[in-house]
């Protein structure tokens, strides 16, 4: 008898939650929107700002496909990222240079530098002033340059030199940046002076202005391009081969 009766005076024990999703889910609706109304009203919010912030990444992701379409057959390259700083009232705000070439590997090429407080920001600044400042350079056979050229700026001296077929692009640095963009495959080039990238890429494009083609050349004076040809030693046949041969 006295067995019988603590078995029926006995009462079941709630199982207890061992995690917080467990917790919520034992919980009645009631008890949580009395116990922390709050918190629900928490977590609708960070749902919706979840959901926020979702959106502004696709769109985002949108704008960035956008603009890798407009830029095809544009050739970007970063040369150099400078950390930057401003003394103000308060203490220094840094931020971030970029200095970034760009090309369309057919003779056109630029330069440009932005700065911003975010990385991605002064690329996109420099990348937009590179754009507009496109110079075009005659190549010669689409390869490689006409000419030597002597180019300066500042401390920096460079030098620029033709190269024949299979030489490749002897260049260090910004140089090679340069000649990559502007879609050059052989050429030799010296840098003296300076080892500063916006001071090697100014007069690297210094060196780039002076370069002409005979078929420029020829039309300044108003002569054909066989005449100058013809004027190294060349036959005639031989310079009208090379005038016909030459693109720029």
């Amino acid at each position: 008898m006295m067995a019988d009766e603590n078995t029926e005076n006995q009462t079941e024990v709630p199982a207890v939650a061992t995690t917080p999703s467990e917790a919520a889910d034992n919980q009645s609706p009631a008890q949580a929107d009395d116990g922390n109304p709050r918190r629900g009203r928490g977590r609708g919010g960070n749902r919706e700002g979840g959901e926020g912030r979702g959106r502004g990444r696709g769109g985002r992701d949108d704008r960035r496909g956008k603009r890798e379409e407009e830029d095809d057959g544009i050739i970007e390259k970063l040369v150099h990222i400078n950390r930057v700083s401003k003394t103000v009232k308060g203490g220094k705000r840094f931020g971030f240079a970029a200095l970034v070439v760009v090309g369309d590997g057919q003779g056109r090429v630029g330069f440009g530098h932005g700065k911003a407080r975010e990385v991605p920001e002064a690329i996109t600044k420099a990348t937009a002033s590179a754009r507009k400042k496109m110079i075009r350079v005659p190549l010669k056979e689409g390869r490689t340059l006409h000419h030597d050229g002597n180019g300066r700026f500042g401390a920096g001296k460079v030098t620029v030199r033709s190269a024949p077929p299979g030489t490749g692009i002897i260049a260090g640095g910004p140089m090679r940046a340069v000649f990559e963009s502007l879609g050059v495959a052989d050429v030799v080039t010296k840098s003296v002076g300076t080892s500063n990238p916006y001071n090697m890429i100014r007069a690297t494009f210094d060196a780039l202005a002076d370069q002409t083609s005979p078929k420029s050349v020829a039309q300044r004076r108003g002569k054909k391009v066989a005449d100058l040809l013809g004027r190294g030693g060349a036959s005639a046949a031989e310079a009208e081969a090379d005038a016909a041969a030459i693109v720029e």
